[in-house]
């Protein structure tokens, strides 16, 4: 069984993960997203509601799930024997970037083999990142989340950050 991990912050889930995800089904029979926790940095959203955020994104795919983990994503693809890691590229400097971290991977995670996708240029200006900037701001970010999550994204932060 081919099982591919597609890791990030997720913090939000934004259609371009989407799209990746999507694309990536045909290459692979299960594809965990896995939430990476890092204690150093300081999410915008509490780590169980993007969870249950891409939940909501793929409610009929059972070959999608979402797991959280801590420490080497590597690591964290052994204990679900997972081969693949999945990575989207966005532009030159993101594959600099991912070209170094899966050279890396190749070397500490033995057997773990990374896809690069390229995403689709209506995509390619999208980042988890950027959106959180203009959530901040107060902005609309419809254009960038998935449907799915849309109207409960800025209804969250609207409560809890008055």
């Amino acid at each position: 069984m081919k099982v591919c991990v597609f890791p990030g912050s997720f913090d939000p889930i934004t259609s371009g993960h989407i799209d990746l995800v999507r694309r990536a089904l045909p290459l692979f029979d299960q594809i965990i997203i896995a939430v990476g926790v890092n204690n150093a940095k300081q999410r915008l959203f509490p780590l169980e509601k993007s969870m249950n955020w891409i939940q909501q994104c793929f409610p009929n795919e059972a070959r999608v799930s979402v797991r959280s983990y801590e420490g080497l994503t590597v690591d964290f693809c052994r204990s679900v024997k997972a081969e693949f890691l999945l990575r989207g590229l966005r532009s030159t400097s993101d594959f600099d970037y991912e070209k170094t971290i899966s050279q890396m991977n190749n070397i500490i995670g033995k057997g773990t083999e990374t896809v690069f996708l390229i995403s689709q240029p209506e995509y390619s200006h999208i980042s988890s990142t950027i959106v959180r900037e203009i959530i901040k701001g107060g902005a609309d970010v419809s254009p960038f989340v998935p449907e799915a999550i849309k109207a409960e994204i800025s209804d969250f932060y609207g409560k809890n950050h008055k």
